[in-house]
């Protein structure tokens, strides 16, 4: 990986978890904001405190690329968070900026995809299958 495409992804990669960070946390710790979006879109709040906990195990794979498979999932479960997100808030009717917010994060975390660093050559792959 070159050091211009090295960088553009940990810039993409950093700022995607730093934006994101702070909703994963207001999912955890629920304050009357939150819980009075959740009822416009009627999230229950259970489910939103799981959404935060997830949201922080997703960051932490973020960090760590060189595991791959977990990485992916990763990418894929805040992809499907922030489009389910702005389809919950569009489906209610609730505000633009409800429903936009949340595709505007999908732009460090594509960049940061398609960014993402290969695995090493020689590396095994982490979730392969020892029968042969």
């Amino acid at each position: 990986m070159t050091q211009p495409k090295k960088t553009a992804y940990f810039v993409a990669t950093a700022l995607f978890c730093a934006a994101i960070a702070p909703s994963a946390v207001l999912n955890v710790v629920q304050p009357s904001f939150v819980v009075d979006a959740m009822e416009i879109i009627g999230m229950p709040m259970p489910v939103i405190a799981w959404l935060g906990v997830w949201k922080m195990l997703g960051i932490a794979a973020l960090a760590q690329p060189r595991f791959r498979a977990i990485n992916e999932w990763a990418y894929a479960g805040f992809f499907f968070d922030l489009t389910g997100a702005a389809f919950a808030h569009a489906a209610a009717s609730d505000t633009v900026v409800s429903m936009v917010t949340p595709l505007v994060f999908l732009l460090p975390l594509g960049v940061s995809y398609a960014l993402r660093p290969e695995v090493e050559a020689g590396a095994a792959p982490v979730m392969a299958s020892s029968a042969g």
